[in-house]
């Protein structure tokens, strides 16, 4: 995030509306559609108590719990579930659970949120009057033009959006204006609409309708972008966002009033399966024009989704709840990656969606379920913040708790009819919580078993190995990477491969650790001289959204150490010394393997199991730490949990035979 988006400018604000708002604000498109094709009526007290409930939605879980509460949670400018994690994981291991929960079910909107907005976009074609026999919603027509569209924006995903970044705030913004002015022309004509805002209306309709509470789930399609509001706050800052929202509330309110007001109007209440209430209130030398906007900011809406999916992945590769795969940076924009595997599962994913579905109609029914889990993560996190980060009274905490946990509860109820409805992608969402949580448990279970011993007490054993001439030089510097968090430790392993496997001298050995931060971008390192030009430990703080290309960090770190006359990087063979030749670096990478000499129960077997099957799906160590290969070496060791000791081995003297007979 660049300084001047810290504070409210015109500039901030107008890329916020690009950045933040694109999935939210294209909620109206299917939200009241929905609402009426469910509510199976639209009467007075029906369409009033539908624009109430949506109203008071954005207000208290948008407004109150996102803008006004949840915003408060920056780690250092960045939001996000994980971000919110880092911050309060220290009040309790399980918290991981929630973190891990949340981000999954935020993942898998990836894969129906872009579908469901392009469609409903395009869907918009089929009120144009010479174009409805032709574009009509389920047509291959109709899923070609949104499938070619979605491989587009994937395709291009990347080359980055430094380009085309430039335009999303214009055109976001011309979409909420056009999307406000359609409502105002529409409310002039039936300005009692207003009294919709009223809650009794919407506390009415719930009540008295025969699917009232289930009718919620519907309700809720008005405030699905808000979670991803959250993780983009890093692009743009909390005070451009909150300023923003004052206006991008406004034009949806109107909106929805517009919409209401046009239904109210019809004498002969139209089929709300093929007529949609958004393009309804359009007039009708405006349609396409509408349904290019439309469509450019479901665009936008889709695209921030993504590089939402991107960060999220990237944080949890950091975090250490995900394996690590291939991260691009596709331009200079901080921030901005490009994750590959993650791009092309979501491209197939949405694809699937649509073919599955075939209208945007369709979609709706399976939309929501996934944020509502979401969110109620966000609110046990929140919960921890509030009360042990920012100490408030544990009775406002208490009220703030209650509140969220009731309105989302029963948006979680109300959606959890739809799960029969999307078993289609139910895979997705586990496949994506599985993977974490494996993850996660597995490296819990690997760093029980990481034994630490004195690295002083290996001071005289490096100093000899390194004198002995008897021993070939394995490197003139020998670099390893060490999880040891004190400086006066070294894991057992990295003594065993310098030692026994086969003994490796080396002139400087070099121990780097990789501390994680909760700051973002922190980017600092230490430099520690156990034994002078013999043992050197170098302590790199990298934050979580940094990543830890150790080659070209320990690079850095050489080369500020020669240029303090603090190192000699001279050849120390005597052959290439005299001609000034550069010494050599070698790095040693200690990999682990699941031994077959275990005994595991049925718990641990499978964590451990899965854990290896999916490390053979992600990058090596080497690659995700950056490492050259020309200069590494991978060195394979059995992981060994529970060793097998019922081992029952009967020694019996030797059978002598001559002949074939025993003598």
């Amino acid at each position: 995030m660049t300084p001047n988006l810290k504070k409210v400018s015109a500039a901030g604000m107008l890329i916020t509306l690009g950045i933040i708002f694109g999935d939210i604000g294209t909620s109206p498109l299917y939200t009241f559609q929905t609402l009426l094709q469910e509510g199976g009526t639209a009467d007075i007290d029906f369409v009033f108590g539908a624009i109430s409930c949506v109203f008071w939605t954005l207000t208290l879980q948008t407004t109150f719990k996102y803008i006004f509460i949840t915003l408060q949670a920056d780690n250092h400018g960045e939001g996000g579930i994980f971000s919110l994690y880092a911050l309060v994981r220290r009040y309790g291991k399980w918290l991981a659970i929630p973190a891990i929960v949340g981000a999954g079910t935020l993942l898998a909107d990836g894969i129906i949120t872009p579908p469901i907005s392009v469609a409903s976009a395009i869907e918009g074609l089929g009120q144009v009057p010479k174009l409805a026999h032709v574009m009509i919603p389920g047509s291959w027509l109709i899923i070609g033009i949104v499938i070619g569209i979605i491989l587009l924006l994937f395709f291009f995903q990347q080359f980055g959006t430094k380009v085309v970044g430039a335009a999303f705030g214009p055109v976001m913004l011309i979409w909420f204006l056009m999307i406000g002015t359609l409502g105002v022309l529409q409310v002039a004509h039936f300005p009692s609409v207003l009294k919709a805002l009223n809650p009794y209306y919407g506390i009415h309709m719930l009540i008295s309708h025969p699917r009232g509470f289930w009718l919620l789930g519907a309700v809720f399609l008005c405030t699905t972008g808000a979670e991803a509001l959250y993780s983009d706050l890093g692009h743009c800052g909390r005070k451009n966002i909150q300023m923003t929202w004052i206006f991008v509330k406004t034009t949806l309110v109107l909106n929805y009033l517009g919409q209401g007001a046009w239904v109210l109007s019809q004498s002969v209440k139209p089929n709300f399966g093929y007529i949609n209430p958004f393009y309804a209130i359009v007039p009708h030398f405006f349609l396409i024009p509408s349904v290019i906007i439309a469509t450019f900011a479901t665009i936008i809406a889709s695209q921030a989704l993504i590089s939402g999916s991107f960060t999220l992945i990237n944080e949890a590769i950091s975090m250490n709840f995900w394996p690590r795969i291939a991260v691009k940076y596709p331009s200079n924009v901080r921030g901005q990656i490009y994750i590959p595997a993650i791009n092309w599962v979501l491209c197939f994913g949405c694809i699937a969606v649509i073919l599955y579905f075939q209208t945007s109609s369709a979609m709706t029914a399976a939309y929501g379920f996934s944020i509502t889990i979401a969110m109620l993560m966000t609110t046990i996190l929140m919960y921890y913040y509030m009360r042990y980060k920012r100490h408030w009274p544990i009775w406002v905490v208490t009220i703030i708790l209650c509140v969220f946990i009731s309105v989302e509860f029963s948006f979680f109820l109300a959606n959890s009819v739809k799960i029969l409805k999307r078993l289609f992608f139910l895979v997705f969402e586990f496949g994506l919580i599985f993977t974490m949580y494996i993850w996660f448990k597995a490296r819990k279970i690997n760093n029980r078993f990481l034994h630490f011993i004195d690295l002083k007490d290996q001071i005289p054993l490096l100093n000899a190995l390194s004198a002995d001439k008897g021993v070939s030089k394995y490197a003139t510097h020998l670099i390893y990477l060490t999880k040891a968090n004190n400086s006066k430790q070294i894991e057992q392993k990295v003594m065993y491969s310098i030692f026994s496997r086969k003994p490796k001298r080396a002139d400087v050995y070099w121990f780097l650790h990789i501390e994680r931060t909760d700051d973002p971008y922190t980017m600092e390192y230490s430099v520690e001289e156990i034994e002078p030009d013999k043992v050197i430990r170098v302590e790199f703080r990298l934050g979580f959204r940094i990543q830890p290309r150790v080659n070209v960090l320990f690079r850095k770190v050489v080369e500020d150490m020669v240029s303090r006359n603090e190192l000699d990087i001279l050849s120390r063979y005597e052959s290439l010394k005299k001609f000034h030749m550069a010494a050599d670096f070698q790095f040693v990478i200690i990999e682990k393997f699941l031994s077959y000499n275990n005994e595991f129960n049925i718990s641990e077997g499978f964590i451990l199991n899965s854990y290896f099957a999916i490390k053979k799906l992600a990058q090596s160590e080497a690659k995700a730490f950056g490492l050259d290969t020309s200069e590494t070496r991978v060195e394979k060791i059995p992981l060994i949990v529970k060793p097998v000791s019922n081992i029952v081995l009967k020694r019996v003297d030797p059978e002598h035979s001559y002949g074939g007979e025993s003598y």
